[in-house]
């Protein structure tokens, strides 16, 4: 594991490749009464959302879940998260060091050390969540579903040349097999 006192792997890291870094991270959506957790896993390079999960609850489990299905199609070398207790639990360490996955875990008060993860929760808000009141949990996964589809496979990003983050990670992915 990273030492979380030193740079992190993307200070000294020269991404070339998708599954190089995976970041995570869990944030909260509003609705109109209460909110739930979104936990998203994004491949550093490309900006694709790997996977996500939503949850009423921060137990660890949607977590758990949602890694365990990612981690069944691809492996990245690296994975970032913060320090949060679900990053720092023995089960998602046991999971990560049997995949052979690294772990990096950003400084304490380090937010800008995952800034691709803050980045792309800052744009769904911003996007999505504040424009919207959404009902109930249906409603939010329905439109959440959404808007990772066209996140992924629509919306060019600058940061990669105007590519759509899906384009970029499949192409590179099929030069590699």
């Amino acid at each position: 594991m990273l030492s979380t006192n030193g740079p992190t792997y993307s200070e000294i890291l020269s991404l070339t490749a998708p599954n190089q870094v995976w970041g995570i991270d869990i944030t909260y959506i509003r609705m109109e009464r209460g909110f739930m957790y979104l936990f998203i896993i994004i491949d550093w390079y490309s900006r694709c959302i790997i996977d996500y999960e939503l949850s009423n609850s921060l137990e660890k489990t949607f977590v758990m879940d949602c890694l365990k299905r990612a981690l069944a199609i691809k492996k990245p070398e690296i994975m970032n998260s913060d320090q949060g207790s679900h990053f720092t639990n023995p089960d998602y360490i046991k999971l990560l060091e049997d995949e052979k996955v690294k772990i990096s875990m950003d400084g304490k008060g380090q937010a800008l050390d995952n800034v691709r993860t803050e980045r792309f929760f800052r744009t769904l808000k911003y996007d999505l969540i504040y424009t919207n009141e959404f009902p109930n949990p249906r409603v939010l996964r329905s439109e959440i579903k959404k808007y990772m589809n066209e996140y992924n496979t629509y919306r060019p990003h600058s940061a990669i040349n105007y590519t759509c983050s899906a384009d970029l990670y499949t192409r590179i992915q099929r030069k590699i097999a």
